[in-house]
């Protein structure tokens, strides 16, 4: 079992094939180095997660796992057009959901999906909701996916960047002063009680980085922007 974790290829990995808009060249990805990552990811399997005890190195750990392995599974089906694919224009919801819940890849001697890393180990073991501005599952209507890895003498700070930039692209998030209504990102409505622990309200959070030149309060109104599941992908 190995005690130290190297994040360097993964870090190389996103500075070669993502853009600065967090979108993805997966067919270069795929044609070039998706033996790589499957490389990185198998060497996983040898970290001894016991001994990862310090809070930053375990949060920069499963956040890039996370994104490591949404992009693998990807890079596995690739060309495709959206992890939600359609059978005659129905969306296939077993497809997607396996998505999520397949256990492929072994982390410290246990596999996990990205459902088990995301709800039973992130959200479950770090009072931490800026999470939600790094988990990248391939769609647009996720986070920007960052050009690089997260570290652990890094991450908080890296963490509050996302958060910033997620909360101030209008794609995702914006206010009507005429109409007191706040236009979120569904991220707002799935995991809305993340937010609420730490601000007590969904709209205190969003407003809390909007600032106080943004008058958002309780009493706006909320609604939620269509997700949109079309693949991060850029060709070139």
């Amino acid at each position: 079992m190995i005690n130290t974790i190297a994040f360097e290829t993964w870090d190389n990995l996103l500075h070669t094939y993502v853009d600065d808009f967090g979108r993805v060249n997966y067919g270069r990805w795929k044609a070039e180095s998706a033996q790589v990552l499957r490389e990185w990811l198998e060497s996983l399997a040898a970290v001894d997660l016991a001994a990862v005890t310090d809070g930053n190195e375990r949060l920069a750990l499963w956040l890039n796992v996370y994104n490591a392995i949404a992009i693998a599974q990807v890079l596995e089906v690739y060309p495709i057009a959206s992890i939600r694919p359609k059978v005659l224009g129905i969306p296939n919801w077993l497809s997607f959901l396996d998505f999520f819940t397949r256990s492929t890849w072994t982390i410290g001697r246990k596999k996990y999906s990205l459902n088990q890393i995301e709800h039973g180990i992130l959200r479950r073991e770090f009072r931490e909701p800026r999470i939600h501005f790094a988990l990248v599952c391939a769609a647009v209507g996720c986070p920007m996916l960052r050009r690089g890895a997260y570290f652990p003498e890094s991450v908080l700070i890296q963490l509050e960047a996302d958060a910033k930039g997620f909360i101030h692209n209008p794609d995702k998030v914006k206010y009507d002063a005429g109409k007191k209504t706040l236009y979120l990102s569904k991220i707002f409505d799935w995991y809305g009680e993340d937010f609420v622990k730490v601000a007590g309200s969904v709209a205190g959070y969003v407003g809390g980085y909007l600032g106080a030149d943004v008058a958002v309060s309780d009493e706006c109104a909320i609604v939620f922007l269509p997700y949109d599941w079309n693949l991060n992908r850029v060709d070139g």
